[in-house]
């Protein structure tokens, strides 16, 4: 069985020839497998003989033809004839955090959109409730249909992108969170997520990782039975995502929970089960039953699920110790003095430190500790006020927030900062691996979020320079878009011997992609003390015991996992000072 999707964003037939009609094989033997309607084309998909002849000869890349796994039912939902299709739907649990795990754009919003009641399930078809109850008749996922058909379930749902609210809201936060506080708790949310400095200040005037935590909080206090949160972890520090995480493991004691989540370590510390999806994004998503958080997560970063004997990717994503470098054998970038940066009311003290050629060094601390502002004196756009940085060095910076305000396509703006653009080397190591290449004439501001960040990754790594600074390039990314872009930034910087710094709350990214890791400390908003970088063990011991919390390596992946508190494991671990793994397992 195969379904053929049609982007009809993409599809532009007035700029075409219409090749897909013109070199389709049965087409032309008399079939009327392509045909226009409205100007538009439509793929009958049983007569489709899956050459990809037409996909092959699109301009615009705007057709998929895609063969499905075996013995597929019926999809839960599709968007009309080559639209998407949704097969299979998560069971929401009341007393636990359901994970949900998979790629963008792959469906997950569609089966929210479900769960909620905003969407009826159509079966692929025009179908009514009774074929709906007909189909998941004597499951747990057909009763709670039969809830959300009766206007029997309320649900609370916070949405992905928390930078456009000030868009649908004007006026202080203690306005937007009153509203919502339909089970009293708003008291006990200001406090878990410290929104108490902003409550009087205009929603406008917000960060995004305030945004983030104001988004959580109004989500939580509304009296639901069924909530949904798409991604917490963006713009947030590791110390705010474990005070999330315990928030919702709260919540979930008698209500039902479910994260769409791409930060693994958190998923694995939040959820106690998950629901895989895979599939082709934009074209089709399986989703499957319920799975351990452990499990599940494995056999994603397998890319092998052996209950549906269903391989959905072509190689695992394995989590490699780095023996570090012998130091006498790398050359020094940078060496730099002590310095300071003063504001009114906050202070950055830079220990002296020395940054090394082709090396990668992760950067971890909390929000508001003075990242950003290291990031700018080695960039040159902030100076010392004691002390003094002189670093003539050229730098190629990614900030942390993102705006897209121009209409240059993304192969324009590439070509605008690299001549190696037609190159072979810049075509595979770098395009291909970031997954570009669908969208390289589409304009920057038709980006979504994830398709944005990865053009600025591709952008910052492109410009000639001999350092490259990014400020949190795992937001918005999913699991697999962030650990292509970590070995896509690690490969450059071996083999181009260029210098990469990572600001991240990412554990499993900065895992993947530091020889190296500087650690900030202090108090946020007022002191910021960045430490001289450190060997990874050292500096990652000094970070986790920061935060309370130990890390060991999954047995099948070497993925890093949270140890359970008080758990034997970290009891030992602490005794030994080895937050970051046991000795033994490296």
């Amino acid at each position: 069985m195969r379904i053929a999707i049609i982007n009809r964003d993409r599809c532009q037939p007035r700029k075409c020839s219409k090749e897909c009609e013109y070199f389709c094989p049965p087409v032309r033997t008399g079939d009327e497998t392509i045909v226009f309607v409205d100007s538009k084309p439509l793929i009958t998909e049983n007569l489709c003989v899956g050459c990809g002849i037409c996909v092959r000869k699109c301009p615009f890349g705007a057709i998929t033809i895609t063969n499905l796994p075996e013995e597929m039912e019926d999809p839960v939902h599709r968007y009309g004839q080559n639209g998407f299709a949704l097969y299979g739907l998560p069971v929401p649990v009341e007393g636990r955090v359901t994970g949900l795990l998979g790629p963008n754009g792959i469906g997950k919003s569609t089966a929210v959109s479900i769960l909620s009641g905003i969407l009826r399930p159509n079966l692929g078809k025009n179908a009514s409730w009774d074929d709906v109850f007909s189909r998941f008749a004597g499951s747990a996922l057909g009763d709670y249909l039969k809830k959300v058909a009766d206007k029997g379930v309320k649900t609370s749902y916070k949405p992905q992108y928390v930078d456009r609210i000030p868009k649908s809201y004007s006026g202080p936060v203690s306005g937007l969170l009153e509203k919502t506080d339909e089970r009293g708790a708003l008291a006990d949310l200001v406090e878990g997520l410290s929104l108490g400095k902003f409550m009087d200040r205009e929603i406008s005037s917000l960060s995004g990782g305030e945004l983030q935590r104001v988004a959580i909080a109004a989500t939580v206090a509304r009296d639901a039975n069924f909530y949904f949160f798409d991604e917490i972890s963006p713009f947030l520090d590791i110390y705010q995502r474990i005070n999330v995480a315990r928030i919702l493991q709260s919540l979930a004691k008698d209500k039902a929970v479910m994260v769409v989540e791409h930060d693994l370590a958190l998923l694995d510390l939040l959820a106690e089960n998950v629901h895989l999806i895979y599939g082709v994004p934009g074209a089709y998503g399986v989703i499957t039953r319920t799975k351990g958080v452990r499990v599940g997560i494995n056999q994603y970063l397998r890319g092998n699920l052996p209950e549906e004997n269903v391989r959905f990717r072509d190689t695992s994503i394995r989590f490699d110790v780095h023996a570090p470098r012998i130091d006498k054998e790398i050359p020094t970038l940078i060496a730099y003095g002590a310095f300071e940066v003063q504001y009114s009311s906050f202070r950055l003290v830079a220990e002296p430190g020395i940054i090394r050629r082709g090396e990668v060094v992760g950067i971890l601390g909390p929000n508001g500790i003075g990242k950003s502002t290291y990031i700018k004196v080695l960039a040159g756009v902030e100076k010392p006020t004691a002390g003094s940085f002189d670093c003539r060095l050229r730098v190629s910076y990614k900030p942390q927030y993102l705006k897209a305000d121009s209409d240059v396509t993304v192969q324009g703006l590439l070509r605008s900062v690299t001549h190696d653009f037609d190159t072979s080397f810049y075509q595979t190591e770098i395009l291909k691996p970031m997954g570009l290449e669908p969208f390289m004439d589409q304009a920057l501001t038709e980006l979504s979020g994830g398709e944005l960040q990865r053009v600025a990754i591709t952008a910052c790594l492109s410009r000639p320079a001999d350092l490259y600074l990014l400020d949190e390039p795992s937001a918005h990314l999913d699991v697999e878009q962030r650990m292509l872009a970590a070995k896509v930034m690690r490969r450059f910087a071996e083999s181009s011997e260029k210098t990469v710094l990572v600001v991240d709350h990412d554990i499993y990214l900065i895992d993947l992609l530091a020889e190296r890791l500087m650690v900030f400390e202090g108090t946020p908003g007022l002191l910021g003390i960045a430490h001289t970088p450190l060997e990874m063990r050292e500096g990652m011991n000094a970070f986790l015991k920061a935060i309370n919390i130990t890390f060991r390596r999954d047995e099948e992946t070497r993925r890093p996992r949270v140890n359970k508190p008080q758990s034997r494991l970290e009891r030992t671990q602490k005794e030994q000072g080895e937050y970051y793994y046991p000795v033994e397992e490296t």
